[in-house]
């Protein structure tokens, strides 16, 4: 028997703006006014800021001014180049690329909102008849269950800052909430035109973050097929496996024939892929149940009880095709030998669509406690927001300011009426959301998750208003620049390097400083940079720098004793 009874009111959908304006509020905070961040953010940015400026070469051979950067794949960073070449000169290109990965993360929401839509309208998922009738009807039930994994798809403390981040990983969830869009079209009417998407969507997939991930699903599908005793799998070998072969191919054909620059990132991304291939490990277990608690907060939960209460109809597409997403990505991610945050990232598309099918038979107790673990958690959290820029901006507290202080020093706060408008709009706005749901007790299913993700909003929101400028302060490379650029000769050759990949495309950015590309050699500046906390020195290795060097500036950001950075010049 189906575990859900339902009536009609329970399935009154959200209205379209205000789902659309969710996703801009959820998004375009972290995309307007700020600087390419320390980390994958400003060496991914690099890698299209190096393809926009560049040839033939760079768009095949991806690169951050001529430091190698084979590992992923180059189709987020040619769409972040596409983007930077149409849009830089109107909005710059750091925002110009940012714009990419807007349009990712919208292609992401609609296609969760899409496959629960589809799922959810399935027979196979509808609620029992009631006695005297006024169940819902099928499209109704389904555009509320959409609407309920999106909010818990936005809710998902994972998807926070790696969807506002320029990077391939933003690109890859997004294709993976596609791939599950187009397995629900292709198992429900064995076209061959859907066959075919899903085939270009994993090819898409190979280009962005490797084989292993589109490969591994592939295989999935392919069992889900037989387990539901499906012919769905001819197409799949046919056409779908097929599709994905030639769309990424066709990157490996093109660094094959015009061997950019004398060489190929083939090996290399061979390698970084085969890396990702290997035995359960106990770290790899720690860290999935460790950081997958609160990564994918507040919808495993949901998930879980899903699978719970449809367990006698385990076969059914609704819970069958997520229930195969996610046990693909997570054997992917205790298989993945380097703890990061991106090989959890995938598991949050088919669990928000999972965690939609547990709402309708949630007790109203677990529910409650969801809701109230909400409201105290993230209130708590947009209280400190606030406690925190008041203590910058009036020196009280002052344990708070000091703490600030200590935090970004040698910041200078000054206050900005628009973005404290906007927060405190937000504010109010939230509070009158938690007075909504306290006071009137909707019975719509996708209340029990409205308060988490307008909180993770608010919270994200007051982020990116009130702390911008300190958050830029701390973790940008923008002032920095601007002294090495001081002490920079009026000509030279190029700039040899050891510094990482955020590093070297933050000051290539903000300084248009050369540094030696791929033919380049017997450059006359070197940039070194030496770790304090780790006791190394910034003195030149003969061996990797040949020549004799005069050593003319050093420093570091403010908030960032640890990494320090040396210019030298040859003599």
């Amino acid at each position: 028997m189906k575990p859900v009874r339902l009536p009609a009111a329970a399935t009154i959908a959200l209205p379209r703006w205000g789902i659309l304006a969710l996703c801009l509020l959820y998004i375009l905070p972290g995309l307007i006014g700020r600087d390419p961040w320390k980390g994958d953010d400003a060496a991914s940015f690099g890698v299209m800021w190096t393809m926009a400026h560049g040839t033939l070469n760079d768009w095949l051979w991806p690169h951050i001014v001529g430091l190698p950067m084979p590992e992923e794949g180059p189709l987020a960073f040619w769409l972040g180049a596409i983007c930077i070449k149409l849009f830089g000169w109107l909005v710059g290109d750091a925002m110009a690329a940012r714009l990419a990965t807007g349009m990712f993360f919208m292609l992401g929401s609609v296609s969760v909102w899409y496959t629960t839509y589809l799922l959810g309208r399935r027979t196979e998922a509808q609620p029992l008849k009631l006695a005297f009738g006024g169940q819902p009807d099928a499209k109704d039930f389904g555009r509320t269950l959409a609407d309920g994994a999106l909010l818990i798809y936005l809710g998902c403390l994972g998807l926070l800052v790696r969807s506002h981040e320029t990077s391939a990983e933003a690109l890859q969830i997004s294709l993976v909430a596609y791939a599950l869009y187009g397995c629900a079209r292709l198992l429900d009417s064995s076209s061959k035109i859907s066959a075919l998407k899903l085939g270009l969507t994993l090819g898409l997939l190979v280009l962005t973050r490797g084989w292993v991930l589109p490969a591994t699903l592939s295989v999935c599908l392919i069992g889900l097929c037989f387990y539901r005793q499906q012919t769905q799998y001819q197409l799949l070998l046919k056409l779908t496996i097929p599709a994905a072969l030639i769309v990424a191919g066709s990157w490996l054909l093109a660094i094959a024939m015009v061997n950019p620059f004398d060489s190929s990132p083939y090996p290399a991304w061979m390698l970084w892929n085969t890396r990702q291939i290997d035995l359960p490990s106990f770290a790899s277990i720690t860290y999935l149940l460790k950081y997958g608690i609160w990564f994918a907060w507040p919808a495993w939960p949901f998930a879980a009880w899903a699978i719970y209460a449809w367990r006698k109809q385990e076969k059914a597409l609704h819970i069958s095709l997520p229930v195969t997403f996610l046990a693909c990505f997570i054997l992917l991610a205790l298989i993945n030998p380097f703890s990061e945050e991106g090989i959890l990232l995938p598991i949050l598309p088919p669990l928000a669509i999972l965690a939609a099918f547990g709402l309708p038979t949630m007790k109203r107790s677990a529910i409650n406690a969801v809701d109230w673990f909400a409201v105290m958690v993230l209130t708590g959290v947009a209280a400190l927001f606030w406690l925190y820029w008041i203590a910058l901006q009036t020196g009280w507290p002052a344990s708070a300011a000091k703490a600030v202080t200590r935090w970004a020093p040698g910041y200078e706060a000054h206050f900005n009426p628009f973005t404290f408008l906007i927060a405190l709009i937000a504010t109010i706005a939230w509070f009158a959301l938690v007075y909504w749901r306290i006071s009137r007790q909707p019975s719509v299913l996708w209340r029990a998750v409205v308060l988490s993700s307008g909180g993770v909003i608010l919270c994200w929101l007051l982020l990116l208003t009130l702390a911008l400028p300190l958050i830029n302060h701390r973790i940008s490379y923008a002032g920095l620049t601007m002294e090495l650029q001081t002490k920079m000769p009026q000509t030279y050759r190029c700039i040899d390097s050891n510094i990482g990949p955020s590093q070297r495309a933050s000051f290539a950015y903000f300084g248009h400083l050369h540094f030696a590309g791929f033919n380049e050699r017997s450059c006359d500046v070197l940039l070194l940079q030496s770790s304090q906390r780790l006791h190394q020195t910034s003195e030149v290795d003969g061996n990797a720098y040949p020549g004799k060097w005069e050593r003319v500036w050093d420093g570091h950001r403010t908030a960032d004793n640890d990494e320090l950075f040396s210019l030298y010049l040859k003599k």
